[in-house]
């Protein structure tokens, strides 16, 4: 599995990627704009990324702008129904307006909320992987 970790902070992409290093290879980026960079060259290297961890709250391009654009590149590359990345939303907002914008502006798979309890990420990416 390939997984893509954005988060403008440096201790939480440390801990996302050391947890999760079992399911697979991580890529970190710091930003929205750094991310749309290393999805779109993923799917130009032809090895794309499976599992998008996007954090909402960060400068540049804020997750919810940054998974509308992954979702336009993925149709842009016509990538099949199905095989779109999950796109798991990080937020430290307990705000449902915005959950709810990821689910269905920018369509989303999950979220989790900071702090991120990892047994219950490790359980959405199973669940989302029927691992």
């Amino acid at each position: 599995m390939k997984i893509l970790i954005v988060d403008d902070d440096q201790v939480n992409r440390s801990f996302l990627c050391k947890s999760l290093s079992a399911y697979g290879q991580c890529i970190n980026e710091d930003d929205g704009k750094k991310a749309i960079g290393s999805f779109v060259k993923a799917l130009y290297d032809q090895e794309p990324f499976d599992l998008v961890l996007l954090d909402i709250m960060m400068p540049n391009i804020d997750g919810q702008e940054a998974l509308r654009i992954l979702r336009k590149i993925e149709e842009q590359w016509k990538v099949k129904p199905g095989k779109e990345a999950k796109v798991i939303m990080v937020t430290a907002l307990h705000s449902p307006m915005e959950v709810t914008r990821a689910f269905f502006q920018g369509e989303a798979t999950d979220y989790v909320v900071k702090p991120v309890i990892i047994e219950e990420l490790k359980n959405k990416i199973d669940a989302l992987f029927k691992k």
